[in-house]
C-alpha cells in the first residue's frame, strides 16, 4: 500500500511578511503558463490604489489554491454562518497601471 510520508518544512519570514498586508481588491490575469494575482488596497476618499502584493502561480497551483479556498470558506461558513456579499457589484475602478 502506498502511504504518503508527512514532510515537515520550517518556513521563515521577515517581520513585515509575518504581519501581512490588508487587501480589499484583487486583480487576476493569466497567460498560457501563469496565473497572476495582484492584491491591492483601494482607498476611495481621495481615490488611490496601492499594490500590496503580486503572486504568480502555475495554472495547476492556482487550481489547487481555488480548491483550498473553497474548502476553507465552506468550513468558515459552517462555523460562523454564511458570508454575506453585496447585491451590487463593486464599482468599475478603472485601474491605471
Amino acid at each position: 500500500m502506498n502511504e504518503k510520508k508527512r514532510v515537515e518544512i520550517k518556513v521563515q519570514a521577515d517581520l513585515p511578511v509575518q504581519e501581512g498586508a490588508y487587501s480589499n481588491f484583487a486583480k487576476i490575469g493569466h497567460t498560457a503558463d501563469e496565473v497572476t494575482i495582484d492584491f491591492l488596497y483601494i482607498n476611495f476618499d481621495p481615490p488611490f490604489g496601492r499594490l500590496r502584493s503580486r503572486i504568480i502561480l502555475s495554472p495547476g497551483h492556482a487550481k489547487r489554491l481555488l480548491a483550498a479556498l473553497n474548502d476553507n470558506l465552506q468550513r468558515y461558513e459552517s462555523s460562523f454562518g454564511p458570508i454575506v456579499t453585496p447585491v451590487q457589484p463593486p464599482p468599475d475602478l478603472g485601474l491605471v497601471q
